[in-house]
């Protein structure tokens, strides 16, 4: 599977519960885990180069990069028997994953499924809405309507199953071409038979299966080392570690002695301050996110990360003159911002709901979450008599009110990391 999007996770979870042996390819790195957690093999090239682009595709990789890609994916194309490719890139064409020297590597009957050929396809020889046989005998679809297709291809897949059930009943154990003969000898034969010749079977007449007998593993031999050479064993493992940590602390410390002595004022060094505790805390919190709850967490942290909307308020009142039309290209632009940062925030944490929905299950208790709108309403509303009343320094509630505000989305991130918790972390970072 080449492009590790929806489509190309939700191939893989069907390839894998059908018993299919399946690896998959991205360019972004993030992938890795969840293809690893569907139960595939994520290939890698030895170039470290991250894809990731906005919006959750691909953006265009460096050549060196690609020609370690085509090696790799050329040696893989001799060996699978299906490829499913789904990368697209925004605004482009879809870029070619299999060439033709990775076509000619494959086995004849094998088959390419490329869900990108909408764009121009990623395969080379795809062909719109066609399905294309190479002269090696490989076969390309390009299907663009393959949703509409699933029913007929349920039904032949299904139809295909009973006939084959039927037809291991007789000729195809026989051996006697065009004659249906049932084949007594066959142990799932005659144990699947209740009744035969108006003669009932079942339970005296059908032999019970008997599996064959355990292999027997051989014993190896192990080597027991002594208490001495364990503890000689476990400090050189341990001396190992600290010396990889004392070098990144070390480069760590002359890093932040630079920035000390080359920075111009104080208010950098409040900054760098800021900025590591919130990378520290953020590292934390999400790295103990289960695997399951990777996409919930992905929606919730894009919604927050919508809190553009905020810096595109603010342009939008200084350059508004008193209006509510924007009077300049400054204006226009923060009203465009503050659309789209709604348009985001509202979305994630719409997505992140439906998503979560989907594990909760019918026993599960009510939850009463419209109770957290009171201590909301209460900084919201505080923040708002402040300014409207001038009661107090607005500047210093606002810092009071953006402490509640930190502390809600860095707890809805925490709360993602548990499915029992997780719903309540949706709504913190609404909240926040």
């Amino acid at each position: 599977v080449l492009g590790v999007g929806v489509a190309g996770l939700a191939a893989i979870q069907t390839a894998k519960n059908m018993g299919a042996i399946v690896r998959a390819f991205d360019v972004r790195p993030v992938t890795k885990e969840q293809v690893e957690s569907m139960g595939a093999t994520f290939l890698e090239v030895p170039i470290k180069e991250d894809g990731s682009g906005s919006g959750g595709y691909a953006k265009e990789m460096s050549d060196d990069f690609k020609k370690a890609q085509a090696k790799m994916m050329l040696e893989q194309a001799g060996d699978v028997d299906i490829i499913i490719t789904t990368a697209l890139i925004p605004g482009r064409k879809a870029p070619i994953l299999v060439d033709q020297e990775m076509l000619n590597a494959m086995k004849p009957g094998s088959v390419c499924v490329d869900l990108a050929a909408e764009n121009g396809g990623n395969i080379a020889q795809t062909k719109k809405n066609e399905v294309f046989t190479t002269s090696n005998g490989v076969k390309i679809i390009g299907y663009t309507d393959l949703p509409s297709r699933l029913s007929s291809t349920a039904s032949n897949l299904f139809g295909n199953n009973i006939a084959k059930f039927l037809l291991s009943i007789g000729p195809q154990t026989t051996k006697q071409k065009g004659v249906f003969q049932i084949d007594l000898e066959d142990d799932a034969v005659q144990n699947m038979l209740i009744s035969f010749d108006g003669e009932l079977r079942w339970p005296d007449k059908i032999t019970p299966y008997s599996p064959p007998p355990p292999v027997i593993k051989q014993t190896e031999d192990v080597v027991e080392l002594s208490e001495e050479q364990l503890l000689e064993q476990a400090n050189k493992k341990q001396l190992d570690s600290f010396v990889r940590n004392t070098g990144i602390a070390s480069l760590v410390a002359a890093a932040l002695v630079a920035f000390g002595i080359t920075t111009g004022d104080h208010d950098s060094v409040s900054l760098m301050a800021s900025f590591a505790l919130a990378g520290l805390a953020g590292y934390q919190v999400v790295w103990g996110v289960a695997p399951a709850l990777h996409s919930p967490l992905m929606a919730v942290t894009n919604a927050i990360s919508g809190m553009t909307a905020v810096g595109g308020m603010l342009l939008l009142a200084s350059n508004s003159g008193g209006e509510i039309i924007p009077s300049s290209p400054a204006g226009w632009m923060g009203a465009l911002a503050t659309v789209l940062s709604f348009v985001n925030i509202s979305g994630g944490f719409l997505v992140s709901g439906k998503m979560l929905d989907l594990f909760r299950r019918p026993t599960d208790p009510k939850e009463f979450f419209e109770l957290y709108g009171i201590p909301a309403s209460i900084l919201v509303g505080g923040l708002g008599a402040s300014a409207a009343m001038h009661i107090g320094n607005l500047g210093n509630v606002a810092g009071s009110v953006s402490i509640a505000s930190a502390i809600c989305c860095i707890a809805a991130i925490a709360c993602l990391a548990n499915q029992e918790t997780a719903r309540t972390g949706n709504v913190l970072g609404m909240a926040g």
